[in-house]
């Protein structure tokens, strides 16, 4: 079998390939980069033939040396080398260092797997009588740390015993020896400072595929790193050592922090002018310890302010940054901030990227969305691109409209030549996202919309695809249709469709429901009349075939629903939605005039879960508070382009969301695929729904209702469930959508039509990846993707291990290296595993175990109270033209009005070759990043 090991130095960049069966002296050249851990704590060169000869002594002391057996020895030797090098390249990978026991610890093993018992006994026999000899001979080694400056001193291993013990305090199931014990192993003489502090969380992070908790000790242990060169950088005095010591410091440490951020000039100076002295009182350190791995990596790599690559924001300090910075205009400035402190450091709710990023700085561009209009014109479209550029600059993920860009071949009266179409345009906007990489946080993203009844339709499916001329291709930018109903009325009776350039055809653009329908038959008369020029007539059930094909094959576009989103819009008297945002989650209108904004947030479901129900006092207060937040962005926001500051100012729309619903579907023990399920995501966005709209009535009494509200529906009573009505109407027989309700909703459309509504908008569910990974819940309103994997995001790899089944394991005894090995060999799956039991198989199914007719239909349930939309995925198995077509009618059936991603997995699985090794995933989306995006791209 022939196999191979990619390694990667990260010093010189050189990937090394050792192939079987053997290991060519060229090969251990390059592998001398690497470095081994004596016992005496010193480096030495690695060097595989050592590895090689030890082995050689072994088979030689047991079978003799014979011309018989020579040849044999030589051959085992070489192939077992390789596989003793295969089970540390992990470390080399991660360290560049292996210890020298974990080197003879692969020789044991790989002696054992090869049947070479007599042999590997000889080992342990050789390796117990040097390790008696070495406690005879009481050796002890000194290990010394170089700092800094360069300076040598002794390792305090006292200390650092203390810090591993207070990292494992109060967790079940985590042993502080295993980690001490694995670190002191690859600790040598003359290590760094720093590296001493990620020996001990890479020892502890290698634990978590056995044992969750250890994502928490592993956390803990990279807070002591951050909190020393933290309180280094703003020259306080490193207490020695403790997260209990350094809690008193917490107070002092946060005025020093706010006076080097001000210096700097990282923060605004009027977060001096609050009173230090009660916020930092106010601040809880022991809310440090509720992190995951994954969470403080994610803050420590991309969100704590630094100055040339020295963190120096601890995490209660930056929530508390958050909260100064959105309480800047509020007359009781400390309440206020203390207030959104606290909603934010207890994991109950959490603002978006890009108001973590900014908020409190110099530059608080706070708003995750923003999406335009592109005019048909030259400077328009140049415009439209430099707009894109100065929002994505500062953190914002872009939607475009470009239907009224006219199409290929159209006449172009200024140069009396003809238009090369949308797609040349398109490619430019593509590459500027690329450039404009919002400050090195995370790339630009976009996403280009486009009506089905456009000439150019045809092409912009393919803009994502790998072959064809690269001119004409987009591949860094996300793509969605914008279907109108008449679209899918004509596929569902296999009637024809004809398209338009948009020039000749002025008013689809705006035109929805049976006003579309009107003007868009007309214009097909016209053109069989020979009064419009550009046309051509296609089947619509073959376009839609087409769609669908380009959907399974690149991913995109995304398919999104006019309609629901104009005729359900609480806006509609004073404009158009013409497109959705990067994650296809906002439905706002927009012009030339205006480019809609969108500032989001969402609440930690999983935080509001008590004696297993929701907890709708605290919810209630979450969202007052949450709502007062989202506002309040609205007004200190940076706006790079007027366009966007006019519109937000005019509508004041925010986008409330929601995280950690599967969360909760474990807490309660309801699976995902379950009528259940559905009820309950019915239940709890009526009740979201319910709060935020009264929440927006509270602050229209404070503060006075949006500008644009009266002839609004909500100045109608018109709520979202009400507004059903408005589709059904227009849709007859092709909507069949869930209308029941169980709150008292009179008395709240009373209230909204007499104090009115600060927001146009307050509801949009978005992906919340990287917000998520923040508060260590699952995803928006995503069912579990693995039940254990390694994640992959701009932070690095990480292990995700479901703690909820690892809880539910243990309490029935199931739950060992075994079962650890079968999760790794299942991908993460529980349902080829026997020995689980049938209702933990059917609650702990992964995402592409349910049937994603569940998805839609939760979907639907959540969408009849929303006045925007959700970031809805959706997941397939094993994906089949007709099995597509099915579950997207079934979308627009149920009232949806935009999806996002489809997920498949390929027909074939990745080959096993060991269970001690499994996947890297890297699920996230380049658009998801904001909350939308690791969305990477909305992160």
């Amino acid at each position: 079998m022939h196999s191979e090991i990619v390694t990667e130095s990260e010093s010189t960049e050189t990937i090394i390939i050792l192939t079987e069966p053997t290991l060519t002296e060229g090969d251990n050249i390059l592998l001398t980069q690497y470095r081994v851990i004596r016992r005496h704590g010193e480096l030495t060169q690695f060097d595989a033939n050592k590895i090689a000869a030890a082995m050689t002594k072994a088979f030689l002391a047991v079978e003799g040396h014979t011309a018989t057996t020579s040849n044999r020895i030589h051959n085992t030797v070489r192939h077992l080398t390789q596989q003793v090098i295969k089970g540390i390249r992990r470390r080399l990978l991660e360290s560049g260092t292996v210890h020298i026991e974990e080197i003879q610890d692969q020789v044991e093993l790989a002696l054992m797997r090869a049947g070479e018992h007599k042999v590997a006994r000889a080992y342990v026999i050789y390796r117990e009588e040097h390790a008696h000899q070495r406690a005879i001979r009481k050796e002890k080694t000194v290990i010394h740390v170089t700092n800094k400056q360069g300076q040598r001193y002794p390792l305090d291993e006292e200390r650092l015993r203390t810090v591993v013990a207070e990292a494992c305090a109060h967790l079940e199931d985590v042993h502080a020896e295993i980690i001490i014990e694995e670190s002191l192993r690859n600790l040598f003489d003359g290590i760094l400072e720093v590296d001493v502090n990620r020996a001990l969380v890479m020892s502890a992070r290698s634990l978590i595929e056995k044992e969750p908790n250890y994502t928490y000790v592993a956390a803990r242990l990279l807070l002591d790193h951050l909190r020393g060169e933290a309180f280094s950088f703003v020259q306080l005095s490193q207490p020695q050592g403790t997260v209990t010591q350094s809690i008193d410091y917490y107070s002092e440490y946060f005025k020093a922090y706010l006076k080097c951020g001000i210096q700097y000039e990282l923060l605004d100076p009027r977060l001096a002018e609050f009173d230090l002295e009660q916020l930092g009182n106010a601040l809880v350190a022991e809310r440090d310890e509720q992190f995951t791995y994954l969470g403080l990596q994610t803050l420590y790599d991309r969100y704590f302010l630094h100055w040339q690559e020295t963190r120096f924001e601890l995490p209660q300090a930056f929530f508390m940054r958050v909260a100064m910075g959105l309480a800047l205009n509020e007359t009781e400035r400390e309440t206020r901030a203390i207030e959104f402190y606290n909603l934010l450091s207890r994991f109950d709710f959490m603002t978006s990227t890009p108001t973590l990023f900014n908020s409190g700085t110099l530059r608080p561009q706070l708003s995750s969305c923003f999406l335009s209009t592109i005019p048909d014109s030259a400077e328009g479209i140049m415009g439209a691109i430099t707009d894109n550029a100065l929002l994505s600059k500062h953190a914002g993920g872009i939607g475009n409209d470009w239907t009224p860009v006219r199409g290929m071949g159209a006449h172009i009266k200024g140069t009396n030549g003809k238009s090369g179409g949308v797609v040349p345009f398109m490619k430019i906007a593509n590459d500027g996202l690329v450039a404009f990489n919002q400050s090195g946080k995370r790339r630009g993203s976009g996403c280009a919309y486009l009506e089905t009844w456009h000439i150019d339709i045809e092409e912009f499916l393919e803009l994502r695809k790998n072959t064809g001329d690269e001119r004409r291709r987009t591949h860094d930018m996300n793509t969605a249709n914008w279907i109108p109903d008449l679209f899918l009325e004509r596929v569902h009776e296999n009637q024809p469709w004809t398209l338009f350039s948009p020039d000749e055809v002025p008013h689809l653009h705006d035109l929805y429901g049976i006003a579309f329908k009107d003007a868009y038959e007309a214009y097909e008369e016209s053109a069989r009349q020979g009064q419009i020029k550009i046309w051509k007539q296609v089947s619509a059930i073959e376009l839609w075939r087409k769609m669908l094909t380009m959907l399974y094959e690149t991913g995109h576009p995304w398919l999104c629903f006019k309609e629901p989103c104009n005729l359900r819009n609480p806006q509609q008297h004073v404009g158009v939605v013409h497109s959705s945002n990067l994650c296809t989650e906002i439905c706002l209108n927009t012009s030339f005039q205006e480019i809609a904004v969108c500032n989001l947030a969402s609440i930690n479901l999983s935080s509001h879960i008590r004696e297993g129900q929701l907890d709708l006092d605290k919810l209630q207060q979450t969202i007052r508070i949450g709502m007062r937040m989202l506002d309040n962005v609205i007004d200190i926001n940076y706006y790079s382009v007027p366009q966007a500051k006019t519109a937000n100012l005019r509508h004041r729309p925010v986008g409330l969301g929601i995280m950690g619903f599967q969360d909760v579907l474990y807490q309660l023990r309801i699976p995902y695929a379950s009528e259940p399920a559905v009820e309950f995501a019915d239940y709890t966005q009526e009740v979201i729904s319910y709060y935020a709209i009264l929440a927006s009535t509270e602050l229209a009494q404070e503060r006075g209702h949006y500008s644009t509200f009266n002839g609004s529906l909500w100045s109608q009573g018109i709520l979202p469930i009400d507004s059903i009505n408005l589709l059904a109407q227009v849709r007859g027989h092709y909507l069949d959508m869930s209308t029941t309700m169980t709150l008292d909703w009179d008395s709240l459309r009373e209230r909204v039509k007499t104090v009115g509504m600060r927001n146009s908008n307050c509801m949009a569910i978005a992906p919340t990846a990287t917000i998520s990974n923040i508060c260590g819940v699952t995803q928006s309103i995503e069912p579990t993707y693995q039940n254990l994997f390694v994640k992959s995001n701009l932070s690095g790899e990480f292990t995700i291990i479901n703690p909820y089944l690892v809880r539910d394991l243990k309490a029935r005894g199931l739950w060992d290296e075994v079962m650890v090995n079968d999760l790794k060999y299942g991908d993460g799956s529980v349902r080829e595993i026997e020995r689980i039991p049938q209702d933990l198989q059917a609650l702990y199914a992964t995402a592409f175990e349910i049937d994603p007719n569940w998805l839609v239909e939760a979907a639907s349930r959540r969408q009849k109270w929303l006045d925007q939309s959700q970031s809805l995925n959706l997941y397939m198995l094993e994906p089949s033209g007709r099995k597509l077509d099915q579950l997207y009618r079934l979308a627009w059936l149920r009232g949806l009005k935009t999806t996002y991603y489809l997920r498949s997995l390929g027909a074939t699985r990745v080959q096993k070759s060991t269970v001690s090794h499994f996947n890297t995933i890297s699920n996230i989306p380049q658009a998801c990043a904001l909350e939308d995006p690791e969305c990477e791209a909305c992160q």
